[in-house]
């Protein structure tokens, strides 16, 4: 008999020569979910009890006769494999003194093994070269997460959990050495591969801006970074790390061989006309300005005072996500009409905005923010949202840092 192939990694199915059947185009779940387990552990028997136990949180435990249930289960599961050839069914899943198991004397290759072993095999080698082309067959083989629409299911959770991980810790030990060798288009090929799989890798978005740096894509490398940007604090409401923003700048030069004179040049950097309100930016840039005007300080002497602004539900609770991305927008929005130009305001976290107020003392800065407070409840009353604020000096560059309280 030809090999039965079968994949559990980005999607199910199970294959025989020309014919197969997957999870796409069947939906009946429970039936999907009781063959993966056959085949993920067909060395052995099960009892219809085991079989009942590890179905439970699928209605198994809500029918008055589950034992008659699973027995319907069996019947399109075998009716289901019968698609691959007249009588596979029951050639397939076969039935033992009252239990039931894969009949494993037919020969049977399961890419989640294959996967596995080559991983185990790289671990163990020793000779650099083949290590690496040990782990590249076995990203290869990984077009996605372990059963990806059973992955809430209680058996499937540790095992999906445990080789996505094993596919991130090979792709990260795997792309140094791509860059190390000068392959910068296979990793960034890996690199577009991993993204799918974990989109929240900073470290993979990192590999993959020095990748398009390298390819001389400066305009994607700036486009990755601007993108991970956005998952990260839209997600976590976090910022990116200091390497990051450092490969961010690396990728953001601008190379030109000519001399280009002032006049371009100043003619580049002047602002549209008729820009009105203060001027938004993105924390980081936020950051380097605060710096400068920090460094100014010393010599000028000027008042600058930093406000900070932040959102909760009312009595402080914490707001749903989809209410607190409407209210920030909304007081971004209002914060940037009702400032001065020469004002400056970012976001630092999903529920918080940061204003820099400069020749703004102290009180100033305070009725500066209640006023915003009162504009927004004005202009939107029924706003589950509660804004709080804080305000605090712009220390000179070198000054030890002084709360206020």
């Amino acid at each position: 008999m030809s090999m039965i192939y079968v994949t559990m990694l980005g999607q199910f199915s199970v294959s025989l020569g020309a014919s197969q059947v997957d999870d796409r185009k069947n939906r009946m779940k429970k039936v999907w979910l009781l063959l993966a387990y056959l085949i993920y552990v067909r060395d052995r028997l099960h009892t219809p009890e085991q079989f009942i136990s590890v179905l439970q949180g699928n209605d198994m435990s809500e029918v008055d006769d589950p034992a008659g249930r699973l027995k319907a289960l069996f019947y399109r599961a075998r009716a289901l494999l019968d698609e691959l050839g007249e009588g596979m069914g029951h050639r397939l899943i076969v039935r033992k003194g009252g239990s039931y198991g894969w009949n494993t004397d037919l020969p049977l290759q399961l890419d989640v093994e294959e996967f596995d072993r080559l991983c185990s095999q790289a671990a163990r080698e020793t000779d650099p070269q083949a290590k690496l082309l040990l782990q590249l067959q076995a990203l290869e083989l990984y077009t996605g997460d372990f059963l990806p629409k059973l992955a809430m299911e209680a058996w499937v959770m540790p095992i999906h959990t445990y080789y996505h991980r094993l596919f991130l810790e090979t792709a990260e030990q795997v792309l140094p050495v791509l860059q190390e060798q000068q392959r910068w288009a296979e990793a960034e090929a890996l690199c577009a591969k991993a993204l799918k799989i974990e989109p929240y890798s900073e470290i993979l978005h990192q590999h993959l801006i020095r990748c398009r740096i390298h390819n001389g894509d400066r305009v994607g490398a700036v486009s990755a970074y601007e993108q991970m940007c956005q998952l990260l604090f839209e997600t976590f409401g976090v910022m990116p790390s200091d390497e990051s923003r450092q490969l961010y700048r690396q990728a953001s030069r601008q190379i030109n061989d000519q001399s280009v004179p002032v006049d371009t040049i100043r003619e580049g950097l002047r602002e549209n006309t008729g820009v009105k309100g203060a001027m938004y930016c993105e924390y980081d840039f936020f950051k380097l300005l605060y710096q400068v005007q920090a460094r100014a300080l010393i010599r000028s002497g000027d008042v600058i005072h930093i406000a900070l602004l932040s959102l909760h539900g009312h009595g402080r609770r914490a707001l749903p996500r989809r209410s607190l991305d409407v209210a920030m927008d909304n007081l971004q929005a209002l914060v940037i009409e009702n400032l001065r130009q020469g004002d400056v305001v970012t976001r630092c976290s999903v529920s918080q905005i940061i204003l820099m107020l400069p020749q703004a003392n102290y009180e100033n800065s305070v009725a500066v923010c209640n006023r915003i407070i009162r504009a927004f409840q004005r202009q939107y009353p029924h706003s589950p949202a509660d804004i709080h604020f804080s305000v605090q000096p712009l220390e000179p560059a070198g000054a030890e840092y002084r709360p206020v309280l």
